[in-house]
């Protein structure tokens, strides 16, 4: 594609990476194929494609952003499946990164879009927050028709939709503090404790550590982790999430000079995307550029790290078929497609594709709270999908895709990890029903 910037544009660092991404794209349409809002709304502006068109048109004659942009880029689930698809290699994440940040700086949204914004921003990356938030919601119920029925409170019921009746509560086993292995130490790794998923299931990070301690490895839980900035980066708030990569780098740099670390184990893909850019989010922070690097590069998903541990074969899985959801955060963002196959498969289960695999269930971070009725959508055609493989159980990486597929499929959803540390010695998970 060709551009045109000035001299002077160029001369901004963020504006000079998006015109190298913008230029590599050839207009060939091939993400049109594989894009989850295009697919469903038909609108060329709902594609990459025609999104990267919008951008352009935006960074290059130096516009502030409209609706229309904000529209279009606001229905971008980022789940990167287009660059996945890219014969060109157009780095569509960092691009879209950089038009919500350019949105968040020159877009002022109607009086409602902002207070929800403002309030998922204040709640979602703090875990005692957003559970008495979820507390709350058990009231908050009673408003939802109402909600539903005004356009610009419909992400308020949709929140409520999502509310879980009853929360988890922490059994301590994940908590902060280092878990000795078991037998000798093979290795030392940290674990991210999340935002979200350490009070919507918390029961995923215990698994994670008692698999992990239970084959030697030892796992520290720092204490002073933020959230890792995912949920406010996609609202192109770049300050909340750069300060919130700081806290984590400066946490994680702790654990490696303290004794170092083989891994930083994250449970959550979405959380693993943006952990693994660190790096390029704080590349031009002189201070942060080689540690958020460092960091970056330790960063596993726990299925990437369980790999490396060369599990024996297990038989757990016998005689059950288990249908494996790819999130797309894992198999777009990180590009880890595999290693959770292989592991439960080595567990004994057979394990089953999800026909149109590589499309989004609709989660996306908040996007089933934003884009309530897209998300819907998605989620209908991926539960359908799912219901062709008449599974036993289904598997997943990802606590939203958890959240948002869990209460319309019809058997069990369980982390990976929670599924693998029962088939290697774990209690049977409670969502299980008895053997």
């Amino acid at each position: 594609m060709q551009t045109n910037f000035s001299a002077e544009q160029l001369a901004d660092p963020d504006v000079a990476f998006s015109e190298k991404i913008l230029r590599k794209c050839v207009h060939c349409g091939f993400c049109t194929a594989t894009c989850p809002t295009y697919l469903t709304l038909g609108d060329e502006l709902d594609s990459p494609r025609g999104r990267i068109y919008l951008i352009k048109d935006m960074l290059e004659n130096g516009k502030d952003a409209d609706e229309r942009v904000v529209t279009h880029i606001d229905r971008c689930l980022s789940c990167l499946a287009c660059m996945t698809t890219c014969p060109s290699g157009v780095d569509y994440m960092h691009l879209v990164d950089h038009a919500r940040a350019h949105i968040e700086q020159t877009y002022k949204r109607p009086l409602f879009d902002r207070l929800i914004r403002n309030l998922l921003a204040m709640v979602l990356p703090y875990p005692r927050r957003f559970r008495l938030a979820l507390k709350a919601a058990r009231l908050g119920r009673l408003f939802r028709p109402l909600f539903t029925r005004l356009p610009g409170l419909k992400p308020m019921a949709a929140m409520l939709a999502l509310a879980p009746a009853r929360l988890p509560r922490a059994s301590g086993a994940a908590a902060i503090g280092s878990h000795a292995p078991k037998g000798g130490r093979k290795g030392r790794v940290a674990i991210l404790s999340g935002c979200a998923q350490s009070v919507l299931d918390p029961a995923i990070n215990e698994a994670t550590v008692e698999l992990l301690t239970r084959f030697g490895i030892e796992v520290v839980v720092p204490a002073g982790e933020a959230c890792c900035g995912a949920l406010v980066h996609h609202m192109g708030r770049e300050e909340q999430t750069f300060e919130s990569a700081r806290r984590n780098v400066d946490v994680w740099t702790r654990e490696i000079e303290a004794g170092g670390l083989d891994a930083i184990i994250i449970t959550t893909s979405g959380c693993g995307t943006t952990v693994k850019d660190y790096g390029h989010m704080l590349r031009l922070d002189p201070a942060y550029a080689e540690k958020a690097a460092t960091v970056s590069a330790l960063a596993k998903d726990i299925t990437e790290y369980l790999v490396s541990l060369d599990l024996p074969a297990a038989k757990a899985g016998e005689g059950m078929r288990l249908a494996y959801h790819s999130a797309c955060s894992m198999q777009h963002g990180q590009r880890i497609k595999e290693s959770p196959k292989r592991l439960l498969a080595n567990a004994g289960f057979t394990v089953l594709d999800v026909p149109e695999g590589h499309l989004c269930c609709g989660s996306a971070g908040t996007y089933n709270i934003m884009q309530s009725e897209i998300a819907a959508r998605l989620k209908a055609r991926k539960l359908a999908n799912i219901a062709k493989t008449k599974p036993d159980l289904i598997a997943a990486g990802n606590i939203g895709c958890i959240t948002q597929i869990g209460d319309g499929a019809g058997v069990p959803i369980l982390h990976t990890v929670e599924i693998l540390n029962w088939a290697y010695g774990g209690a049977r998970p409670s969502k299980l029903p008895a053997a």
